[in-house]
């Protein structure tokens, strides 16, 4: 008589698949973004990104599934980032660092790079895919001013918060990351969301999504090419804040901007401008006349945060190095007739 055959089936243990390294590829934008949120800097996320790529190509073949490969990723990239993260050290805005200037204050010497938060072209961070809340959502947490109130949490706080928060992962995902317990988890999210709320009671909040701010941006547009300052100040709200880096002189207020464009500023006049994304803000980058009289020289980036009808924020960043022009994939020179 035969044996009764068994009811379940045999257990069959299937080897882990690993990874390639065309595997890693689609995780890049994201762990951009995750590295450019934690460090406020587009070319030290790029660097940080690379690093962590490198690293986890080397150990391929030590990846033995027991977490996700994009856990293992950010894993890594975390890891990069805490090492790249000096001690106190923070990217911030000149309006984080002091009172605002007036309008004929002495630029000073531009400070050096790491000082500065640096801006971000969206198309380096951004997926721009999925549901349009979730989209509008990721597109906040890239703002200038949602970065800067970033750089004041310390770094394993900052590194919390962006996974809990911005990330939606689950806290015990986020104790596997960092190896740590929920429990401290938790306390480390607990802590950085006092000290946001003591800088910017908003900072988490859920933010409607704007209308379209098109008309706005081409009557700045035309205002701007004509160097209409009357024209400019009358879309800028009463609070405007005008910054400048790398020089720390910033300006609140339409009348002290007017001041400075017909003053300090007047270098701006006869510029032209080419729409850009940035910082999941809208953006122009300035070309001003070329010293050589040929053509346009790349200037700055003028990124805006607009509220209602009104430029509530305008933050130039002059391109003194030359780097940031290209990193946005933007013309050496514009012709004349542009």
């Amino acid at each position: 008589m035969s044996p009764e055959p068994s009811l379940s089936a045999p257990v069959v243990t299937l080897p882990v698949k690993t990874p390639v390294a065309a595997d890693l590829e689609p995780y890049r934008k994201q762990l951009t973004g995750y590295c450019y949120r934690m460090l406020g800097s587009a070319s030290e996320a790029e660097d940080a990104v690379q690093e962590t790529m490198i690293k986890a190509w080397r150990n391929l073949d030590r990846f033995e599934g027991r977490a996700s490969l994009k856990s293992w990723l950010y894993r890594i990239a975390t890891n990069v980032c805490l090492d790249m993260v000096q001690g106190p050290q923070r990217r911030a805005r000149p309006m984080d660092l002091g009172p605002a200037s007036s309008a004929d204050s002495n630029l000073g010497a531009p400070a050096g790079e790491a000082t500065w938060l640096q801006p971000v072209p969206d198309g380096l961070v951004l997926s721009g895919e999925g549901d349009p809340a979730e989209v509008a959502a990721e597109r906040e947490t890239i703002k200038l001013a949602f970065v800067a109130t970033l750089q004041h949490l310390p770094s394993r706080q900052r590194a919390v918060l962006i996974l809990r928060e911005v990330l939606r992962w689950q806290a015990t995902e986020v104790a596997e990351l960092l190896g740590t317990t929920v429990a401290s988890v938790n306390s480390a999210l607990q802590r950085a969301r006092a000290t946001l709320e003591s800088i910017d009671p908003e900072a988490l909040s859920s933010r409607p999504i704007g209308a379209d701010h098109q008309a706005l941006l081409d009557n700045f547009l035309a205002a701007f090419e004509a160097y209409d300052v009357s024209s400019i100040v009358t879309l800028l709200r009463d609070d405007v804040e005008f910054s400048m880096p790398p020089f720390q002189l910033w300006l609140e207020r339409p009348e002290e901007v007017a001041k400075f464009l017909m003053g300090q500023g007047i270098e701006c006049k006869g510029s032209k401008l080419l729409p850009v994304q940035a910082n999941g803000q809208p953006a122009f980058a300035c070309y001003h006349p070329a010293k050589d009289g040929d053509g346009y020289a790349p200037w700055c980036l003028q990124i805006f945060d607009i509220e209602g009808d009104k430029i509530v924020g305008w933050h130039n960043y002059l391109s003194l190095d030359h780097t940031l022009f290209p990193l946005f994939g933007l013309p050496e020179r514009l012709p004349a007739d542009a």
